[in-house]
């Protein structure tokens, strides 16, 4: 049969034509189209239109849509390889005999230059230019942070960049990322945009102090340096509006930097008594004098990059441990029974390198509530090697000291650490055991939903969805296999009526041909389990063979008082809404939870306590993941679903996406109008074009309007 025989079949009857014959329909009708149109020629253009567009193989066993290629329409699905297609290399492969309708075969194309699931491991090196310039390269200390290679680090700014989302980088740029899974993608992602936020509010606050009149080259470069939101806070809090400024600047404003820098430099002319001014506060004898010095040298010491760098590694080789305890004030101002919750963190010691994720949120959660009192303990031998390495190899004076000016170098070491550099690492501590608490949090509340929508689903029955209840009644919802809602009804079983009630139920079932109930696991959920038990022991739905499961309900009330669930059931009770979404849960769990906003579901750790941005942006994509994934189907699909799965719109090629520019005809060339142009036909198709970047063919379907345009024009075509 030929393609024009098989569409002349298949047009007519589109609404009655199966699901799964969509996909080679809407090919059959790009290719047929494409080759009732004229030969176009573009003057100045290097590109030829008609060697690109291979042409269809013409043996009846080989199916016609998987042979094309044509380069006007754009699939969804795109090669998965970042080197350049030459026309040469493509290998074309060989037409399967057998369809796989269910799920539309990946198209695949492999070169010589980069075949298909190797490590590729350059877009264009590993150097990445950022919008906000620093002194450390984004590259490495993403590398660094998420233990991923620097090459893959590179190629996922570049893919990000380019706004391609996680879903089709892990499922079509699998070698440019050496095969990494969605989760690690996320966190990558998450870090990354750590590492911008520090970038950007670094380069806002040079501007800002740039404009006030305070960025000197130190400062500047102390700004460049910082890497985290810390060091970006320990650097500029004295630089900021309403600040009394610190000891040091004080002292600078006295005009007692040049002798702190001289006492580093040539300390062998430097005279402090020179500096001594009686009737000047801060100045007016050789103690405050010296204790000004001492100041700007432990500001010195504090800022420097490789002294913060010594110290860091230093406490990474030593046994530092954070500790809790119960607060003084807590048990006069907390309940008694919020401060048994946190007995075990009573009197708790653990090292850094330990203590689990989860103790961390406790520990913060009871720090919060102003139960608990945290800090973080490092040893004195830190210190002592600390003050060492300051005295005798960073800081060691280029000559000799006087007794009186080493003792001076000795305590503004000691200061610096212990007014400064300690404080610093007590933050820089608690800040990373917290993140890194959180992200765990949120990627296990991710993975947990993802299982969640994942679960299979049971197709094809007829489904009881049963609310339980006492006071109120247990709620029930007959729904149909394609999930619409054929009945609703409230018995009570728990009121002695049980009896009564059971001749409703079993008049429902055989009615609707239902042999499936499910239970919702809230209250009354063991009771409500054991009635049913009971009948079915008894064979009393007999003939039908009853069985019942228990799922969680969850959401169901947020979701039953909902816009959505108002807008989808405006004419139900928003009781009997909960048993129509328990119900659906078990047909198609993924199509039901993605109306319920993810931390409702109830899935997560410590969920209330991480930032609601993270949480949201991350069960967000796993969510967008899930349904990318699946797919949809339209017949029973909902408007919520249908928007998520429009969202997992796949990416362009990056060619593509930086838009390249195409010769335009001149007015000389010879054109031939397409006679087809402007007319329904070529409406459909530009339509079905651009619904295919965004999602997949099966959306085009869900317009009547289109459906008849397409089918009289295609008989008049005929």
């Amino acid at each position: 049969m030929t393609n024009m025989a098989f569409l002349r079949i298949c047009i007519p009857n589109l609404k009655a034509c199966p699901l799964k014959f969509w996909p080679l329909v809407i090919d059959l009708i790009f290719y047929e189209v494409q080759l009732q149109k004229p030969k176009e020629e573009n003057v100045g253009s290097k590109l030829n239109t008609l060697k690109q567009m291979p042409v269809l193989p013409k043996k009846p066993e080989v199916c016609p849509f998987q042979g094309v290629n044509v380069k006007n329409l754009e699939s969804d699905e795109k090669p998965s390889t970042s080197a350049p297609v030459v026309e040469n290399q493509v290998k074309h492969e060989k037409s399967e005999e057998d369809f796989a309708f269910d799920e539309p075969p990946l198209k695949k194309m492999k070169s010589a230059t980069s075949p298909e699931g190797k490590p590729v491991k350059s877009l264009g090196g590993n150097k990445v230019k950022e919008e906000f310039e620093m002194n450390w390269d984004i590259v490495q200390v993403l590398s660094d942070r998420t233990n991923v290679e620097p090459w893959v680090c590179a190629n996922l700014i570049r893919l990000f960049k380019e706004e391609n989302t996680i879903p089709f980088i892990v499922r079509y740029r699998k070698e440019l990322i050496n095969n990494l899974e969605a989760d690690a993608l996320r966190e990558v992602q998450q870090t990354l945009e750590e590492l911008r936020t520090v970038a950007k509010k670094t380069h806002t606050m040079i501007q800002k102090l740039k404009k006030e009149g305070k960025l000197s080259g130190c400062l500047f470069t102390s700004l460049l340096n910082c890497r985290t939101l810390e060091e970006l806070d320990h650097v500029t809090t004295p630089y900021k509006m309403g600040s009394k400024g610190t000891k040091a600047q004080r002292a600078k404003q006295l005009g007692l930097e040049p002798a702190a820098l001289s006492l580093l430099q040539s300390p062998m002319a430097l005279n402090l008594f020179s500096y001594i001014r009686p009737n000047t506060k801060g100045l007016a004898n050789i103690q405050e004098v010296e204790a000004g010095v001492q100041h700007i040298l432990a500001d010195i010491f504090a800022k420097d990059k490789d002294t913060l760098d010594f110290i860091r590694r230093l406490c990474q080789q030593r046994y530092i441990c954070i500790q809790s305890a119960l607060a003084k004030v807590s048990s006069k101002n907390s309940n008694e029974k919020d401060i048994d919750k946190f007995q075990i963190y009573h009197e708790f010691s653990c090292n850094i390198k330990n203590i689990q994720h989860h103790q961390i949120l406790a520990i913060n959660r009871g720090e919060n509530l102003k139960i608990l009192t945290v800090k973080v303990n490092i040893p004195d031998g830190v210190k002592n090697e600390f003050c060492w390495w300051c005295v005798n190899e960073r800081w060691r004076p280029k000559q000799f000291l006087k007794p009186e000016l080493m003792r001076i170098l000795r305590n503004s070491v000691e200061d610096a650490y212990k007014r400064l550099i300690y404080p610093l690492l007590c933050r820089e501590f608690r800040s990373k055991l917290t993140s890194d608490a959180e992200k765990e949090s949120v990627m296990m509340f991710g993975r947990n939903l993802r299982q969640l929508l994942l679960t299979s689903p049971v197709r094809g029955r007829t489904l009881m969805g049963v609310d339980p209840g006492y006071k109120h009644g247990c709620k029930l919802a007959i729904i149909s296999p394609t999930s619409q809602i054929l009945h609703t009804d409230i018995v009570y079983l728990h009121s002695g009526q049980g009896f009564r009630e059971a001749e409703k139920i079993k008049r429902l079932l055989l009615q609707f041909s239902c042999s499936t109930v499910v239970i919702g696991n809230g209250t009354a959920c063991r009771e409500t389990e054991a009635y049913f038990a009971d009948l079915i022991m008894k064979k009393y739905f007999a003939p039908l063979d009853v069985v019942y499961c228990i799922v969680s309900e969850a959401g169901a009330s947020i979701y039953s008082v909902s816009p959505e669930a108002s807008k989808e059931m405006p004419d139900l009770d928003p009781n009997l809404r909960s048993a129509v979404s328990i119900a659906r849960r078990v047909q198609d769990p993924l199509a039901e939870l993605v109306k319920i906003e993810p931390k409702h579901i109830g899935v997560g750790m410590y969920q209330h306590d991480v930032s609601q941005t993270l949480l949201k942006a991350t069960l967000d994509s796993v969510v967008e993941e899930c349904v990318s994934f699946v797919g949809v189907d339209i017949n029973i699909c909902s408007e919520i679903l249908l928007s998520i799965s429009e969202q997992t719109k796949s990416t362009q090629l990056t060619s593509e996406k930086q838009g390249k520019k195409k010769s335009k005809p001149t007015p000389s060339a010879s054109y031939q109008p397409n006679p087809l142009d402007q007319t329904s036909v070529e409406k459909f198709l530009n339509y079905c074009k651009k619904v295919k970047k965004k999602c997949n063919y099966f959306f085009i379907f869900s317009d009547n309007n289109l459906f008849s345009l397409l089918r009289q024009e295609y008989l008049s075509f005929r």
